[in-house]
């Protein structure tokens, strides 16, 4: 059995702009009375959606951020990805290579998404096929997105591959039933990340683009027994 649709998460697996991101969030955050660092950032929120995130710190600080809030870190991210923000190294390569439908599945507002897959030179490859959280009632690692996507491209969850970096991502692939890769090349990955992407549920990890088009024709392959698997 092969694959159908490939469903690609955005920040970490196709723009390295996790630490960019995670530098946005903590300088706004501190400014608004919760200090954390970009590392912080990275530990506690990656993959999670800015909702969700909103919501867990105004429950730890007992009050609201100000409305201001989700324009002032949108406006520190898109100034910072003007100059910092480049492509996931091969990753243009990779989705050329595949022939099979695909699209995003993004924790990141549609703006977000449009402003980094544009900076980063990969919009045209992946338009219009984009879905942002911002479309479903929960966010990542609920499997919401995952499905949303698979719905809107008409494919079913079980023939769907999911490439994520997150371990909320990871999380919600799996939930909706849909094999995951775990991406831990970017330059947010610690040494750490790879086993966090397998207990997470990961079926493969890998570090390299290049290895995408034979990993998920290899996957394919064994989909229905692929647990235990890994690359070559």
């Amino acid at each position: 059995m092969s694959f159908d649709l490939v469903i690609f998460d955005c920040d970490g697996v196709l723009v390295d702009s996790e630490v960019i991101s995670c530098r946005a969030h903590a300088d706004t955050l501190t400014r608004h009375g919760f200090p954390i660092t970009p590392d912080g950032v990275l530990k506690r929120f990656l993959g999670v959606s800015d909702r969700e995130a909103r919501r867990i710190v105004e429950s730890e600080i007992g009050r609201a951020l100000p409305e201001s809030f989700e324009a002032e870190v949108k406006h520190a991210t898109l100034s910072f990805y003007a100059n910092d923000l480049s492509a996931i190294a091969h990753v243009g390569d990779a989705i050329a290579a595949l022939t099979l439908p695909k699209c995003v599945a993004s924790s990141g507002t549609p703006e977000k998404i449009h402003h980094g897959l544009t900076c980063a030179g990969l919009y045209d490859q992946l338009a219009p096929h984009i879905f942002s959280a911002a479309q479903v009632k929960r966010g990542k690692p609920a499997p919401d997105l995952f499905l949303f996507a698979a719905t809107q491209m008409a494919a079913r969850p079980e023939r769907c591959v999911v490439i994520e970096d997150s371990v909320a991502g990871v999380t919600g692939g799996c939930a909706a039933g849909m094999t995951v890769l775990g991406f831990y090349g970017g330059s947010h990955c610690t040494a750490e990340h790879e086993a966090m992407l397998r207990e997470a549920g990961a079926a493969i990890t890998f570090a390299d683009m290049r290895q995408l088009p034979d990993l998920i024709a290899r996957a394919g392959q064994k989909h229905g027994s692929i647990a235990g698997f890994s690359p070559v």
